[in-house]
């Protein structure tokens, strides 16, 4: 998984399903951690206008570009739709934070031809780069 990983990594534009702007919360620390890792990142939760002075988009078809890599923070039972739309539009990356992830959300982005990152997560991948 390193070399998706690295993969994913090296892709620049990025969205952060169930980012927030409560700094306590995971959704908020990997959205910063990304931007301040210079990533073109784009907060998305339908609950939230703004996540750190940017605008917050209700799902992925609203984004202004199309995501490289779609990272998950909301709980599996929640991620289906989302998933549908990443493989719509072409995605190609889908990574799903420790306590993301799911054996069915795993294998319904893999059966729609996305990349999955699981088990893994991206703060600590970025920790230190």
């Amino acid at each position: 998984m390193d070399g998706l990983v690295n993969d994913a990594l090296s892709k620049r534009v990025w969205a952060v399903v169930g980012a927030t702007p409560r700094k306590d919360k995971f959704g908020y620390k990997i959205y910063k951690t990304l931007k301040d890792h210079g990533y073109s990142v784009y907060p998305v939760n339908p609950n939230c206008d703004e996540v750190d002075d940017d605008k917050c988009y209700p799902d992925l078809m609203s984004l202004p570009e199309i995501p490289q890599v779609v990272d998950m923070v909301i709980p599996p039972k929640d991620a289906e739709a989302t998933i549908r739309q990443a493989a719509s539009l072409g995605c190609g990356i889908i990574w799903f934070q420790p306590g993301a992830e799911s054996d069915e959300v795993i294998s319904l982005s893999s059966g729609l031809g996305l990349k999955v990152v699981h088990h893994d997560c991206v703060m600590q991948r970025l920790a230190g780069r």
